[in-house]
């Protein structure tokens, strides 16, 4: 501080004994400065404590030394994944990233959203609660850069990034019809949200292929993909009567999966040999549960990175094109997942 003030460019001009275009140049483009001159000015601004004035220079150029990335559930562990790919990206390009979490609620989103256009950030990277909510087209149409993110629109009117999920489904399904089972539960909801409906799709799909009866796959709906929401099934799939009760369950995505394993030991149901189950996203916890749970995997990090890869080429390339990008998630198998023992033969 300088006689209780914070130091100004100015001070940091006269220190130095150069002028204010010199000590613009050290901070803006210190390739045209002289390497002597330049430490003179940087000694300068480390003596007099000074540190350069962010917003203005924001306003000054237009836009942020920042990205932003509006997940859409703050709790869910795949989301932070998806946020360190985004990150290291960012970080790569020198940029910092801001992340807001929506809560799974449309109002607090397009909040979040409002704030960032007034940050300038370069580029907004978003998992939205719908992806065809008008205010993302808002955004386009001002001429931000924009990417969403483990979701796709109906449209190409920007770019997306997302993961194969009626495959993903496919995969579960198929892994517990090759284990033995023939009654299996399909736990996730609401189907309001686009990956519980296509994985959900997937699960049908090969089902019905396989020629196994449709009553033979129970949807147990829940309200939300947690932790609590899958004990809830659990109890729930306990309750129904033994000759219609699954012996294995393929969750929409892992925190469900983890609930579900939960309520079973909980309550001295043997996993697999009791119930089976299989989760979706092979979040860290999925591997470190107390039985370590099969799931379908996600590329998370990769998902993040390209995503933020994208944001930036819109942001600086002028001959930037939408592109839809499209990943196919694979099944990793572990102990919640075996083969049943044989039926016996009719005598």
């Amino acid at each position: 501080m300088l006689n209780g003030r914070t130091p100004s460019v100015k001070d940091v001009a006269a220190a130095a004994g150069v002028s204010l275009g010199t000590v613009s140049n050290v901070m803006n483009r210190p390739e045209v400065v002289s390497a002597r001159t330049r430490e003179r000015v940087e000694r300068a601004m480390v003596e007099l404590g000074f540190v350069r004035n962010e917003s203005a220079r924001q306003l000054r150029a237009g836009t942020s030394r920042a990205l932003a990335y509006v997940m859409l559930d703050g709790t869910n562990p795949f989301f932070h994944d998806v946020a360190q790919g985004i990150e290291l990206a960012a970080e790569d390009a020198d940029l910092s990233l801001f992340i807001c979490n929506s809560n799974s609620r449309a109002e607090r989103e397009e909040a979040h959203l409002d704030r960032l256009l007034q940050q300038r950030v370069q580029g907004i990277l978003i998992t939205p609660v719908n992806p065809e909510a008008p205010y993302l087209d808002d955004l386009a149409r001002r001429g931000v850069p924009l990417v969403i993110v483990d979701r796709r629109r109906g449209d190409e009117s920007c770019c997306s990034v997302a993961v194969d999920d009626v495959h993903g489904g496919r995969v579960a399904i198929e892994h517990l019809v090759e284990q033995g089972h023939r009654r299996v539960a399909f736990v996730g909801g609401p189907e309001s949200i686009g990956q519980v409906r296509e994985r959900l799709q997937g699960a049908r799909e090969v089902w019905a292929e396989l020629g196994l009866p449709p009553d033979d796959l129970i949807h147990l709906a829940t309200e939300a993909l947690t932790v609590a929401e899958g004990r809830s099934a659990g109890e729930r799939l306990a309750g129904l009567p033994a000759r219609r009760r699954p012996t294995a369950a393929f969750c929409a995505n892992d925190l469900l999966a983890l609930g579900l394993l939960q309520q079973g030991i909980g309550t001295g149901r043997r996993v697999p040999d009791d119930l089976a189950i299989v989760g979706f996203d092979d979040i860290e916890f999925a591997a470190a549960a107390a039985v370590p749970l099969t799931s379908v995997r996600q590329p998370r990090q990769e998902l993040g990175r390209a995503a933020a890869q994208l944001v930036l080429d819109e942001a600086t390339n002028p001959a930037h094109e939408h592109q839809q990008l499209f990943f196919t998630p694979e099944l990793v198998a572990r102990a919640s997942t075996r083969a049943l023992p044989p039926r016996p033969r009719d005598v």
